[in-house]
């Protein structure tokens, strides 16, 4: 496989949607993209993806599209979905379940997130990418990447397809995006993690309005980001999960070098959007139950974040019956 004659379909484009589109395009991929943000797409035809901050770099794009459709008629060698949780079902009513034999990358935050696809691909062609990188939008086109933290890891879920997964990594990392190919527990094991690293600061980021730098500065905050990752190592050790040596302290030094950034779920309650909490610290408290495993912490955080959220999308729906008047 050679970079230019290589197809990378990319659904959704916030900031890692965005980050991804670069770094394959400057590697010499062909990328289509595809958003239903209508204003974002007009000002990347026009002014490209610029990132900024810990990254900068900008570029051009060609292939852009509003549809999904029209983005599968790309004929991509594989489709990445870089869109929340909460907006799966929406693209996968929009791919054929034939889909000719479609491969894609999840690069997506949260555990069983896999499960999702499965009505429309195999485990043979899905490959799960753990995103070691965040940004926030300075403008609808310009991501400020906050931090990154390397490396990024992708595998093939069944580890049938390693050759692609190889392509893959290789492929950013030669962008300076350093990315590793790993075998499918690895690639498990590390969305475990990441997601208890998403866990111990996106809900209280989100309720308190503190940036994770923020939380990560405050005594009092501190001792709750430790507790949430106590909880979930209990849990994941259940699930056969492994640790290195001195975990929690490696987290926490992980979040400490985070920096002035609001997490996506912190983000999401900000603009009264549905959450991706059932995928982070819900899972905790899921699994949790399977094993007896209390999380006290955890389902305190799932249930406020999940009931501000039901507030919040209520009161979107009457300002939007409101309107229709």
């Amino acid at each position: 496989m050679k970079p230019k004659k290589f197809k990378v379909g990319i659904i959704g484009l916030g900031p890692v949607g965005m980050i991804l589109a670069l770094h394959f395009k400057s590697a010499g991929c062909e990328v289509a993209i595809c958003d239903t943000d209508k204003r974002k797409l007009n000002l990347i035809r026009n002014e490209g993806i610029e990132l900024v901050g810990k990254i900068n770099k900008s570029i051009y794009l060609k292939h852009i599209y509003s549809g999904i459709p029209e983005l599968i008629n790309h004929n991509c060698d594989i489709l990445i979905s870089a869109v929340k949780a909460y907006h799966v079902d929406s693209v996968l009513n929009q791919i054929d379940k034939g889909n000719n034999g479609l491969k894609l990358l999840i690069a997506q935050n949260g555990i069983d997130i896999r499960v999702k696809y499965t009505s429309h691909f195999d485990d043979s062609r899905i490959f799960r990418m753990i995103v070691n990188f965040a940004g926030n939008l300075n403008a609808p086109n310009v991501v400020n990447v906050t931090f990154f933290n390397p490396p990024n890891y992708i595998g093939s879920i069944d580890d049938s397809g390693e050759e692609m997964a190889t392509y893959l990594a290789d492929v950013l990392s030669s962008r300076h995006l350093e990315t590793k190919c790993v075998n499918s527990f690895k690639v498990a094991e590390e969305a475990w993690i990441k997601t208890i690293l998403n866990a111990a600061l996106s809900p209280l980021c989100a309720l308190s309005g503190h940036t994770m730098k923020e939380a990560m500065s405050n005594r009092d905050t501190l001792e709750i980001v430790e507790q949430i990752i106590v909880e979930a190592m209990q849990v994941a050790k259940a699930e056969d999960i492994i640790f290195e040596q001195n975990f929690v302290k490696l987290c926490l030094r992980y979040l400490k070098s985070a920096g002035d950034h609001f997490p996506s779920l912190a983000v999401d309650i900000i603009n009264k959007r549905d959450t991706e909490i059932d995928y982070m610290n819900g899972k905790f408290v899921e699994y949790g139950r399977k094993h007896y495993i209390k999380t006290p912490i955890n389902l305190v955080f799932t249930n406020i974040v999940k009931a501000v959220t039901q507030k919040n999308l209520s009161n979107n729906n009457s300002k939007d019956k409101y309107l229709e008047k």
